[in-house]
């Protein structure tokens, strides 16, 4: 997985959109996001926009059309039930925890965020 040490901040993410999500966009692609700050930078726009995709910003106040929102919860329960207290024994347990998400389970988020197959 890609991990960042310490908070997100407007460069980290634009790192992240150019060098991690823009090369897996193909035209036609929606992107949805939260009204996090660093989500709106102009250049995450642009870089997102140049690939090709659509890119729509979700109400403010509503993590519960947020499918991320459901996986974070998952993911923190297995942390506390992994019991890990460092920093590095966090990092070393979040690749296993990763691994068991399969892609069922990822639709199934969407769905309960009230978004439909297409």
């Amino acid at each position: 997985p890609w991990l960042v040490n310490g908070p997100i901040n407007g460069e980290t993410f634009q790192t992240y959109v150019e060098k991690v999500l823009v090369p897996t966009l193909p035209p036609g692609d929606i992107v949805i996001m939260d009204n996090l700050g660093p989500h709106k930078g102009k250049a995450v726009r642009r870089a997102i926009r140049a690939a090709g995709a659509r890119l729509f910003f979700l109400p403010k106040y509503s993590p519960d059309l947020n499918p991320i929102e459901q996986f974070f919860a998952k993911l923190k329960h297995w942390l506390r039930k992994a019991a890990k207290r460092t920093t590095e024994a966090v990092y070393d347990a979040i690749g296993p925890i990763l691994d068991t998400v399969t892609p069922a389970e990822c639709s199934n988020y969407f769905t309960n965020a009230g978004y439909g197959q297409t």
